[in-house]
């Protein structure tokens, strides 16, 4: 087998911009979480990402076709890619609440709540893996007169029976509202209602945790307020106060660890902004990155477009490869600890995109077709109804990308939550092995049979596979109650994306006219992206608020495949009209006839096919 040693550079861009790509962007709004952004805040971002997408590829594709330019701008984003998203890890986190109710009754327990306790059932099996090792907390409360008073007598702590206290404000505010009296007439034993701090050490006994919704209830063994002072804390009747606490456990920290911030708030603060900003100018670049590079590999392949899954198959590789090694970089460095260390495998990004950059600067390529208005041009295209139905197939398999890419995931850890701690306890492992399926079982086949498989069906079928392929997909999903039997259906992943990949960047090379490329394929990819994918974000987030996963999964399921069903109608009446496009795709299709050998019959076949 012969290779094209000018393809190469073009194969080692796609993995090692994906690979480097990868490594960092599935795990980023797990960082953006242990920094201290709330989902709401995650959302909110992740929602602006395509939209401005939408502007950027299009507008920047543009601008390298007018100039000329294309090289040079797809080696200058790859460096702000690069750029832009190192910066993350580093990013300061929020400010924390570390609060809980410290209970005292016939025995004290530490109450801690928790967002992140409401699908956790099994935080308390976590605890029992500690065996006899308690755990030890410093506790700073504030206590009002009922509890103080059990502190000082129920506890023995005679430093905090002082036999008159100064009033807080709000205590005095009552006394005189409810008594009538002023300050100066206010007795000693009103006085003595002054709510008061008081600290300690405690001893915390993980044998003894239970967990009611998302909050977690620990017993107390011992207080110690000296070294020579230790006892067993203990009320006669209910009391209950506002503690800060700071624990000697990773799981205790990773649990009371709850933003200050409010999300209106949240906004006002450099940390968000610094996020923001980063991951808006590295998803961007990326983006564009994206629709460049898919410019350039179709003008390599010149002819032969349908060879363009045997390089994209590349980036799946990669991704699949390092995406996959960067779980255990994370796990390792981070020493088993709540908090994970992502360091280590940024660090690594730059290592590949600094490779990425070297291999994409050897590639020969100089643009060579250009475009006298590349406005007119873009303008007729849009104007044929075959390109308007293509870009309607964008939106709609973007819109399904985004159930997979943002949901998935999230469906089946609340599958795993139901079937108990074993199924929960293993999670990311399943997790890591979907992945895997996606990319080696699903992507890479069919990336390498994309252009067999278009030459024997056409793109138009193509899509319509694709499209029906979702739609037995999602109604799988909704089927499921094991995620574990999620593994199989992810060999599907292979026609809904792989498949669906290819047909919809070959199909924009082809439509698309001379000196056009790179706006072309930026249009496509903000269609896809910018409306498909983030319509889909919202759409599915209500559906999976509203209804429930399995729910939301059957109702996409349902609409991909009478969205099938639709456009084989639509496509079979449109195919009988001769527009413009029918000659443009026949003068860029005429050379792929002499790679098939193909007769004027199979020609015309080939033109409704397309």
């Amino acid at each position: 087998m012969k290779i094209d040693k000018n393809l190469l550079p073009m194969k080692g861009h796609y993995f090692l911009f994906n690979a480097g790509t990868g490594l960092v962007i599935p795990f980023l709004p797990t960082l953006a979480k242990d920094l201290g952004f709330s989902s709401v805040v995650v959302g909110m971002v992740y929602t602006l990402l395509p939209i401005l997408g939408l502007i950027a590829k299009p507008t920047m594709g543009a601008l390298a076709d007018k100039l000329h330019w294309q090289k040079g701008m797809f080696l200058s984003f790859i460096f702000l890619t690069m750029s832009a998203l190192v910066l993350i890890p580093w990013i300061p986190s929020l400010p924390s609440d570390n609060s809980v109710e410290l209970h005292c009754d016939a025995e004290s327990v530490v109450k801690m709540c928790s967002s992140g306790l409401s699908n956790n059932i099994c935080v308390p099996e976590k605890f029992k893996t500690l065996g006899n090792d308690n755990i030890t907390c410093s506790m700073e409360c504030e206590g009002d007169s009922g509890f103080i008073e059990a502190v000082c007598s129920t506890w023995n702590q005679p430093q905090y029976c002082a036999a008159v206290r100064e009033p807080n404000n709000h205590m005095l505010k009552i006394v005189e509202k409810n008594l009538g009296v002023n300050r100066t007439n206010v007795p000693a034993k009103f006085i003595g209602l002054g709510s008061q701090n008081f600290d300690f050490s405690a001893i915390l006994l993980p044998q003894h945790v239970h967990q009611l919704n998302n909050c977690l209830f620990i017993e107390i063994g011992e207080a110690h307020f000296s070294p020579n002072n230790i006892i067993h804390p203990y009320c006669n009747k209910f009391e209950k106060a506002q503690c800060e606490m700071k624990c000697n456990n990773e799981i205790i920290e990773g649990l009371t660890r709850n933003p200050k911030i409010k999300d209106k708030d949240a906004v006002g603060l450099y940390q968000f902004w610094l996020f923001c900003i980063s991951l808006v100018v590295g998803w961007v670049s990326m983006a564009i990155v994206v629709s460049i590079s898919d410019a350039i590999c179709f003008e390599l392949l010149g002819d032969f477009p349908s060879k363009y899954g045997n390089q994209r198959l590349w980036g799946s590789l990669g991704w699949g490869l390092f995406s996959s090694v960067a779980g255990y970089i994370i796990d390792h460095f981070s020493d088993s600890s709540t908090s994970k260390n992502y360091k280590p495998v940024f660090i690594l990004m730059i290592i590949v995109m600094l490779s990425n950059l070297v291999v994409a600067y050897k590639l020969k390529y100089k643009q060579v077709k250009s475009s006298a208005s590349i406005i007119n041009d873009i303008g007729k295209l849009l104007s044929e109804g075959r390109v308007l139905i293509f870009l309607l197939w964008c939106i709609g398999i973007g819109m399904c990308t985004a159930m997979v890419w943002n949901f998935l995931f999230w469906f089946l850890e609340d599958l795993a939550a139901k079937n108990g701690c074993g199924t929960q306890m293993w999670i990311k492992t399943l997790e890591g092995l979907v992945m895997l399926i996606q990319t080696f079982g699903g992507e890479l086949p069919f990336f390498f049979l994309s252009g067999w498989v278009l030459k024997k069906i056409g793109h138009i079928h193509s899509m319509s596979l694709v499209l029906l392929s979702f739609g037995v997909r999602f109604l799988l999903y909704s089927l499921l109650i094991d995620p574990w039997w999620v593994l199989p259906i992810e060999f599907l992943n292979g026609l809904t994306f792989g498949l669906a990949y290819a047909s919809m960047a070959s199909y924009a090379s082809i439509v698309a006219p001379p000196g056009t490329e790179a706006t072309t394929q930026g249009l496509v990819g903000a269609v896809f992206e910018g409306l498909g994918v983030s319509l889909g974000s919202f759409i599915g987030g209500l559906l999976f608020d509203k209804i429930g996963g399995s729910a939301a999964f059957q109702w996409f399921g349902i609409a991909a495949a009478v969205s099938c069903f639709l456009h084989s109608i639509a496509q079979h009446f449109i195919a009988k009209r001769t527009t413009v496009l029918h000659i443009h795709e026949k003068v860029v299709t005429t050379p792929l006839l002499k790679e098939f050998k193909t007769n004027c019959e199979t020609f015309s076949k080939r033109q409704y096919q397309l």
